[in-house]
């Protein structure tokens, strides 16, 4: 009769791994079964290549559909790697044996989960948490640790003992098991008779210590069968991915995770000097935040950690003693050091590596060719990436992290730069998360090469005929930038088809800037923009015959939302310097600036821009102003006008006298009533300009009335008293804004 022996494990616990090692080496099995997913087995023989680093994960997906796709993360010190470790060394036979995805996966197109195992706390909440209170603990993951992570025993009593108190815990248990785990243990057990049925005469069973009993319990396999019967069956592939610390604690809302990877792998690598090793490390950390740290600090920290464990019963030193050792000394008592150095001292940089030669898609397979030819590796840290796009280099990790972004991998974010090296300079913040992985999958529908799939996305995007004329703008310049030639011919047909459709002159405005840049610095990526000025070409005078109609009868709300668009219009064909489109372009403000109808906002800022540009003169615009001041508009109408006319700066205040004068003529005409009315408009106008900007209108100004003050021609009768009132309010006008 076949030795069926259970081992339960706490997933990726050393103390766990440590213990199974002994107990295999002692048992001496013929085969090895583990909680896992059969999907995967013929990838576990490569789990003997020395060059497969840990952390990593086994990503198995829905062959047709990839979203649907799960990951089972392993450790060095995870029991099941050891497991597998142990099997593959001693040239035995390894098998998963957990219910298969291909029996679990619902082929949809919901987003894809991060990681795949369940624990006993998402099953049932926390059975264990009773107990862990019971021994003076706050949680049952401290109390874990201390009775069995932390342990120093060298026997395999442990599970044995485990498996007894689960068999008790099972029993107790309140609400019944769910359908899928009795699917599970159901599939494992058949898996355990089916070793039997091959003749093996010593099995052990490694699996979560809650399935032990279930695993051990006496049932048939015709009750078994009858759980797994009408299961749906969906193709599944299967391959290793790198996985990282940090996505290996539960912080990353990974179900079986762990409190501190980092310290998990001191317990297993560093058993007798694990405190100083951990106290070191923060100390290391905290001095590269320049936090004064000393040796005697460390000394004092392990020493208090050893008096805690003391004080509360516990027979080592735990995670928390060396914590709370770490804040009242390292930290004088406060956790804000501890705070900025968290990440790195309980996850660190830990990205595992998986074999290029390994079984992959075809994506997975080509990104990692550019990364090695690039020079260019996955890491975990995050790192600020200076780019030269006048080197090739540089100019093809920029092209790479452009088309993982357009297929919706952000291993690369652009950040702004001022100053530097021009338009030629690229600045990155670039980290890779392991769950990349599943979008990779995912991403593979589109084509074999990272060039194929995303410039094959870019056209599924421009057909789709959903999106709007901005988002296609934006998709163009992402898919310029990243050179992808095969789909801007499809990208640059959707737009003028949009562009030809579309009234809206909002939508309009917001597409020029982006053109226009794309059109100016597309030649220093050896981007080819021939296309974008077609595109202008026909984008232009389209917006020219909507504008106006969209500055008419309209509220202040709608003014003021195609106000900062006309301005960043403005901008763009200024830098373009292209005179046919500005000739049109000032064409435009001028209908808009004579056009009753028009917005004051909108109207005054056309004038601005025609003065500017001396389309139109002083006369002329001081007799639009002197209009739009007239006593029979209202006065928020001549606010609202002012504002558009001086547009966020003042320089045309400080520079041009007989505007400015016409413009403190008015105020001071307008009476007490309609000077409250405009005085928080004018005060929200003038806000706008630079501090040095606002000083200068005000020593102008004061400068104008020195020049204008008594003489022989000057009237007799002026009310000095009457014009010093006015002052504390015209303090508060020229007032700079804190």
């Amino acid at each position: 009769m076949a030795d069926v022996q259970y081992f339960g494990i706490r997933h990726h616990g050393p103390g766990s791994a440590r213990s199974l090692v002994r107990a295999l080496v002692s048992v001496r099995p013929d085969i090895v079964l583990i909680e896992g997913p059969p999907d995967a087995n013929e990838l576990l023989p490569l789990a003997a290549r020395e060059d497969l680093e840990p952390p990593v994960a086994l990503l198995v997906y829905a062959a047709q559909s990839p979203r649907s796709a799960v990951l089972y993360p392993f450790a060095r010190y995870s029991p099941e790697w050891q497991a597998i470790q142990f099997a593959l060394q001693s040239k035995l036979p390894v098998r998963f044996i957990d219910l298969p995805q291909s029996m679990r996966f619902t082929v949809t197109d919901a987003p894809a989960d991060a990681v795949a195992e369940e624990t006993e706390e998402e099953l049932i909440g926390d059975p264990l948490r009773p107990m862990a209170e019971a021994a003076g603990y706050g949680d049952t993951e401290r109390w874990w640790d201390h009775l069995v992570e932390s342990r120093a025993g060298h026997d395999t009593d442990v599970f044995k003992a485990t498996h007894e108190m689960m068999s008790a815990v099972r029993a107790e248990l309140a609400q019944p098991v769910s359908i899928r785990e009795q699917q599970r243990e159901a599939h494992m057990r058949k898996s355990i008779r089916a070793a039997i049925a091959e003749g093996f005469q010593k099995i052990a069973v490694v699996c979560g210590a809650y399935h032990t009993p279930a695993l051990a319990a006496d049932v048939t396999a015709k009750s078994d069968d009858a759980l797994l019967k009408g299961l749906p069956k969906t193709k599944t592939a299967a391959s290793w991915v790198p996985w990282s610390y940090e996505r290996l604690s539960y912080r990353s809302g990974y179900g079986a995770g762990v409190e501190s990877p980092v310290w998990y792998e001191l317990l297993w690598e560093k058993r007798k000097a694990i405190g100083a090793e951990w106290m070191t490390r923060a100390a290391r950390l905290l001095r590269d935040e320049d936090v004064p740290v000393s040796s005697a600090h460390v000394i004092e920290a392990c020493r208090l950690a050893d008096a805690l464990a003391a004080v509360r019963g516990r027979p080592l030193p735990g995670l928390t003693e060396y914590n709370d050792a770490a804040i009242s000394v390292l930290g004088s008592g406060n956790a804000l050091n501890l705070d900025i150095i968290n990440r790195r001292w309980h996850f660190g940089e830990r990205l595992g590596k998986v074999p290029s030669d390994f079984p992959a898609a075809p994506l997975q397979q080509d990104l990692a060719a550019l990364q090695k030819r690039l020079r260019f590796p996955p890491k975990a840290e995050e790192k600020t990436l200076d780019l030269d796009l006048r080197e090739a280099n540089d100019r093809e990790r920029s092209y790479l992290l452009r088309r993982l972004r357009i297929l919706g991998i952000e291993w690369g974010t652009p950040l702004q730069h001022s100053g530097g090296r021009g338009t030629f300079h690229e600045v990155w913040k670039v980290r890779w998360q392991p769950e990349f992985a599943i979008a990779l999958i995912e991403a593979s529908r589109h084509g074999h090469t990272i060039e194929q799939a995303a410039a094959t996305f870019v056209a599924e995007r421009a057909a789709a005929g959903t999106a709007t004329l901005g988002s296609l703008i934006q998709l163009l310049e992402e898919t310029l930038f990243a050179d992808l030639a095969a789909a801007i011919g499809a990208l640059v047909a959707a737009i003028e088809n949009r562009a030809a459709l579309s009234a809206d002159a909002s939508q309009l405005l917001d597409a020029l800037p982006p053109l226009v840049n794309v059109h100016r610095y597309g030649n220093v990526r050896e981007t080819d923009v021939s296309m974008v000025a077609e595109i202008l070409n026909a984008l232009v005078p389209r917006i020219l015959i909507a504008v106006p109609p969209a500055s008419v009868s309209i509220d202040d709300d709608a003014a003021r939302e195609v106000w900062p668009r006309l301005r960043a219009a403005d901008g763009a064909l200024t830098r373009l310097d292209n005179q046919p489109f500005i000739s049109g372009w000032r064409e435009m403000l001028m209908r808009v600036a004579r056009n009753d109808a028009a917005h004051q906002l909108l109207a005054g800022y056309a004038n601005r821009v025609l003065y500017d540009a001396s389309a139109v003169d002083f006369d002329a615009l001081s007799t639009a102003l002197e209009l739009t001041l007239s006593p029979g508009n209202a006065p928020t109408v001549a606010a609202a006008w002012i504002e558009g006319l001086l547009s966020g700066s003042g320089a045309l205040l400080i520079h041009d006298d007989r505007l400015r004068e016409l413009l403190d003529g008015w105020l001071r005409k307008v009476s007490n009533e309609h000077f409250v009315q405009v005085l928080p408009l004018l005060r929200r106008t003038f806000a706008q300009f630079p501090a040095a900007e606002r000083r200068q209108i005000g020593e102008r100004l004061s400068n104008a009335g020195a020049r204008s003050g008594p003489s022989a021609d000057s009237p007799t009768d002026f009310d000095e008293a009457a014009a010093r009132a006015v002052l504390p309010v015209l303090q508060l006008i020229w007032k700079p804004k804190p």
